[in-house]
């Protein structure tokens, strides 16, 4: 028997929404097995992206109505990509995380399911982390259990989203944390070279390293911090933006792309574990050539960077998958991942 369903995904690099049309399988031996039969990116409008970067600002009216506006985007989109195609089973959304502070008990994506289901007439199941946040977890990364089903051929699963994050098993047990800020940062520094991104990392080679940058980056708090552990963009405001906007004031830009790709490579190396051999990379970051090479020259594994719909899509995907085990009413958040005081299906189901 087979289950369809579309994963959407928007991260915290505001590039869009990633939608994943999958078709999942079980075999007997209860291997699961899947099929992605469509996929696309719907970028955001820069109007919309300047609301989202404004949400955290808002009034508590104008944030529930950005919460519905979003829904609304989400669910036009979703509509356009099914097109003529028939109808999955349902619909699992991510949504867009605007805060996410698990110690204080909070985090928060907004993009209302209640409407997305209503527009669609599709099944939608949002909402992922909230119950694992009230369990005392860090409501993050989620993605893991995916990781562990879908692509365990790897020793590792490596994101280079707006926060590279890793997942890897140890001791039977599935382990997995944010390692450090990746796209977010890279994108804000070529955005003030005036470019939405640094393709392959060519602004990035051109420039050298700042040494001093460099030791204050790896000196942060967080990196000496023992997993589970998460990342928001409270933290990155709060303690790496004004490091990064110190050098900025006294370096090139080009001098500071070189250093935090060589930061994050560094702090990534000394995330993988021993038992790690080959590694599975995907995300926005598997594209920067020079982000690629210099994880390379720290780590001496296999890296491992496939097809490009996996890189750009894998999140979705697993998102679609984690909707799948809620309906099924089955563990799709580990514990041992988050901290959380048991594993739990997490997510709400809005029903037509």
């Amino acid at each position: 028997m087979t289950t369809q369903g579309i994963g959407v995904m928007s991260g915290t690099s505001l590039d869009g929404i990633d939608l994943a049309w999958c078709r999942f399988s079980q075999d007997k031996e209860g291997t699961w097995n899947y099929d992605v039969l469509k996929s696309a990116t719907y970028p955001y409008t820069s109007e919309f992206v300047d609301k989202l970067k404004r949400a955290t600002e808002m009034s508590a009216l104008e944030y529930c109505q950005l919460d519905i506006e979003l829904g609304e985007v989400i669910a036009l989109k979703i509509k356009d990509f099914i097109g003529n195609d028939g109808k999955p089973d349902f619909i699992a959304s991510h949504g867009h995380t605007i805060f996410h502070q698990p110690a204080a008990g909070l985090t928060t994506q907004i993009g209302n399911g209640a409407v997305i289901a209503a527009r669609t007439g599709i099944t939608t199941v949002n909402d992922f982390r909230k119950v694992d946040v009230a369990l005392q977890g860090q409501g993050a990364p989620l993605v893991p259990i995916g990781d562990e089903l879908l692509f365990g051929q790897y020793d590792a699963c490596l994101n280079l989203g707006g926060f590279s994050n890793i997942s890897f098993n140890k001791q039977s047990r599935r382990i997995a944390f944010d390692i450090s800020p990746c796209n977010m940062a890279l994108n804000y520094i070529a955005n003030i070279l005036g470019k939405p991104y640094d393709d392959e990392g060519r602004i990035a080679q051109t420039g050298i390293v700042i040494d001093n940058m460099l030791k204050q980056l790896n000196n942060l708090p967080y990196y000496q911090q023992a997993a589970p552990k998460s990342l928001g963009k409270e933290w990155f405001e709060i303690q790496c933006l004004p490091i990064l906007e110190e050098y900025l004031r006294l370096h090139k830009p080009q001098d500071c792309l070189r250093t935090f790709v060589v930061h994050i490579a560094q702090q990534i190396s000394k995330a993988i574990p021993d038992n790690v051999k080959t590694m599975l990379v995907t995300g926005g970051g598997a594209f920067n050539k020079f982000l690629i090479n210099q994880i390379k020259n720290n780590w001496t594994g296999n890296v491992c960077i496939t097809d490009q719909e996996t890189i750009n899509y894998k999140e979705a995907i697993i998102f679609a998958f984690l909707g799948l085990l809620r309906v099924n009413e089955q563990t799709n958040t580990l514990a041992s991942v988050t901290g959380a005081t048991v594993n739990s299906c997490g997510g709400c189901i809005w029903k037509i």
